[in-house]
């Protein structure tokens, strides 16, 4: 089930993004984790579209809007690989089209999923706060 986004799963969001992210990125430091972390739940979480995946009743996965980009997809890596991902994505095209991400090149995890899914590189860019490089994805108009 996908559900929109409620104050009390603050915790249970941050401890599948912690799992996630370790994977997703294991070339960003600790410091920069650890910023993000306090991030996530004081300005992306309150502020963003987000919408959560459940699995009887727990908190599994969330995916994070702002408006059209995806600002965040994290899938506690027990469940990867089942469809859960593009069932979040299908979730959130159905209600506003195609969408847009940026995502980093390093990334083992996300770029492989997008590109799956048919996002395409449509630009490059750095993360600010590290000078890693990004690729800037979209879906194509249909």
């Amino acid at each position: 089930m996908i559900r929109k986004y409620k104050t009390e799963d603050a915790d249970a969001l941050i401890a599948i993004w912690d799992n996630a992210e370790a994977l997703a990125h294991p070339f960003l430091s600790d410091d920069v984790r650890n910023q993000v972390r306090k991030d996530i739940r004081n300005m992306y979480l309150p502020n963003a579209e987000t919408w959560v995946l459940e699995d009887d009743g727990t908190p599994v996965g969330f995916i994070a809007m702002i408006d059209k980009e995806i600002g965040g997809l994290f899938l506690d890596p027990s469940q990867q690989g089942k469809g859960m991902g593009r069932q979040m994505v299908d979730h959130v095209v159905s209600l506003k089209g195609p969408l847009t991400v940026e995502v980093f090149k390093d990334n083992k995890i996300g770029l492989p999923f997008y590109k799956r899914y048919g996002f395409e590189v449509t630009g490059e860019g750095t993360f600010d706060v590290t000078g890693d490089e990004t690729f800037k994805m979209a879906m194509p108009a249909s």
